[in-house]
């Protein structure tokens, strides 16, 4: 754009900065963000910051600050190099033309017609009141200005431009807000937790005419999403999904994939939670976070950290602390201007920043920033941090009236994890040729089992039973045969002399004819069949390793060693 001679404010230039040690770290390795509490992102001009983009543990607002201003300084050399390549190779500047004298003029006519009416409509405190009467006054604009020379689109531009120096200007000057608030207030709020019984986890955050309804549901390493990244794969366990139905807003419209908005306000409430979760050492399940905005004027992204943070707690999920998060807005003209808390979705399309902060009570977890205007400067982010920390702080007391920490224990409706370890040489024996084996301890169990390849095996089911018996044949398989052992086996061939048993997984071994009763056996058969179920005990190996079995000593029914009694 610098080189292009189109119309342009920039040159723009941009860094990443980290935090180690309390260093700043710019344009930080991979590895260096790995142990960094902060991951920002900054951009901006010669004057001042455009955008911010972060994910942070727990830092404090003047950290941040102090890092958006370190990025700031140094991604000035950028800037100079852009101006210095654009003054060697600039092509000529574009003919820009100048103010339309007939927008001008119908602007002028749109507002001394419809100003008075604008201004009482915008008197209304309600959303939907306020908008019903706003389009009223709209659409008698376009019946009186729209013919041959003039679009509605030309007209509704000029109404749009009359409707932004109306709300500015009395937020600015009064200091008067749509809804009547003052610049630092919330609107009024509520919550619920563990309305939705079935579910993991559930919550319901509302916050003036924005409401959210969350969803936690908790699953096993196999439910990771395996994510396919330019840095090679990866798996992820923890993952919020943020849906925005057209009835959040009174319309109708298709139900599709995620767009752009759904997947960058999940993301950016996916930072805000995510350096408050559990390690997986100490919480292995997966994570999933779904959100269902039910009404919106305007924070939706931030009533989903809210919501989130409510949710996971109910779920049982041990949260390090609450998160909540606020939006935060700017009105600015020339050298006046008035930050704005929580502010509406009309404030948003109106203003000039869209500034939104997430942490806890002790510090920010996540910050995003855009703006309208040419730049902010310290003293705006100052004053919005500082606003935006009171208004996190408010809004977490209120979260805390209905949950102020995890639950002890989970959903009796989630399933229970429990992992053991294995010596890495039995991990075939416990998969079984084609897997034979593990299937049938899943199908007989009713357990999931995933084995890693350090031979860590993971167990879950969705009662303690079914994992308690998953885990008992897992290390029958793995331990070593000992003669003198009563075990579990099943007969797998009936031959002449004996029956081939299996005991301890894919182990083998034969039960003499003579062992297979008290009494004198004339036929195999007359005491079992392929199939059954067995006790057995180890009483010896033959001179090729062969283990050789008795049933004989053995009570069937209970698996008592009779020859203890003997």
């Amino acid at each position: 754009l610098a080189v292009s001679g189109l119309p342009f404010m920039g040159p723009v230039g941009g860094v990443r900065v980290g935090l180690i040690d309390g260093d700043f770290i710019l344009n930080p390795t991979n590895e260096q963000i790995a142990e960094s509490k902060l991951d920002l992102m900054v951009a901006g001009t010669k004057e001042g910051v455009l955008m911010v983009e972060s994910e942070a543990h727990e830092i404090s607002e003047e950290q941040i600050l102090d890092a958006v201003m370190f990025g700031h300084e140094h991604y000035q050399p950028i800037i100079k190099m852009i101006e210095k390549l654009a003054k060697k190779a600039t092509k000529d500047e574009w003919a820009v033309p100048g103010i339309n004298e007939k927008a001008e003029k119908i602007y002028a006519e749109i507002k001394g017609s419809f100003e008075d009416d604008l201004r009482k409509a915008y008197k209304n405190t309600q959303k939907v009141v306020r908008n019903s009467a706003v389009d009223v006054i709209k659409k008698a604009a376009l019946e009186k200005f729209v013919n041959d020379d003039t679009s509605a689109n030309f007209v509704m531009t000029e109404f749009k431009h009359l409707e932004k120096e109306i709300v500015r200007g009395d937020t600015l000057k009064k200091k008067k807000r749509i809804d009547g608030r003052s610049p630092e207030d919330i609107r009024p709020i509520s919550v619920e937790v563990g309305l939705v019984p079935r579910v993991h986890g559930s919550a319901l955050f509302t916050r003036g005419e924005t409401q959210a309804l969350v969803i936690t549901t908790l699953g096993t390493s196999q439910d990771e999403q395996v994510i396919d990244a330019i840095e090679g794969e990866y798996r992820e366990n923890f993952m919020l999904h943020y849906n925005f139905p057209p009835y959040s807003v009174g319309e109708t419209g298709r139900f599709g994939a995620p767009g752009r908005r759904e997947i960058g306000h999940g993301k950016l409430a996916w930072r805000a939670i995510h350096p408050l979760l559990p390690t997986r050492e100490n919480f292995p399940y997966t994570i999933q976070v779904v959100t269902e905005i039910t009404e919106s004027n305007g924070s939706s992204s931030m009533a989903t950290v809210c919501g989130s943070s409510l949710s996971l707690m109910d779920a049982g999920v041990p949260l390090q602390k609450p998160v909540a998060g606020i939006a935060m807005g700017l009105i600015k003209e020339k050298k006046d201007f008035v930050v704005l808390s929580d502010i509406l979705g009309d404030e948003d399309f109106l203003g000039d920043m869209d500034f939104k902060v997430a942490g806890t009570e002790d510090g920010v977890t996540s910050l995003q920033m855009d703006i309208k205007i040419t730049s902010i400067t310290k003293e705006i982010m100052q004053t919005a941090l500082t606003q935006a920390k009171a208004g996190r702080l408010h809004i977490l007391g209120k979260m805390s009236d209905a949950i102020d920490t995890s639950r002890q224990s989970i959903s009796p409706n989630a399933p229970r994890i429990e992992s053991m370890q294995i010596p890495k040489e039995k991990i075939r024996d416990v998969i079984g040729t084609g897997g034979k084996v593990i299937r049938e301890i899943c199908e007989t169990t009713g357990a999931r089992i995933e084995i890693k390849d350090d031979g860590t095996v993971e167990i879950s089911a969705t009662d303690l039973k079914s994992i308690e018996d998953a885990m008992a044949r897992i290390r029958s398989i793995t331990a070593e045969p000992e003669v003198g052992t009563i075990y579990r086996g099943k007969v797998m061939k009936i031959m002449d002399f004996g029956a081939l048993v299996t005991y301890l997984g894919d182990r083998a071994g034969l039960v003499h004819i003579s062992q297979l009763a008290p009494q004198r056996v004339e036929t195999v058969t007359d005491v079992v069949q392929n199939g059954d179920e067995v006790y057995v005990k180890l009483i010896g190996f033959d001179d090729r390793g062969k283990a050789k079995l008795s049933m004989k000593v053995v009570n069937q029914e209970s698996g008592e060693d009779l020859s203890d009694n003997s």
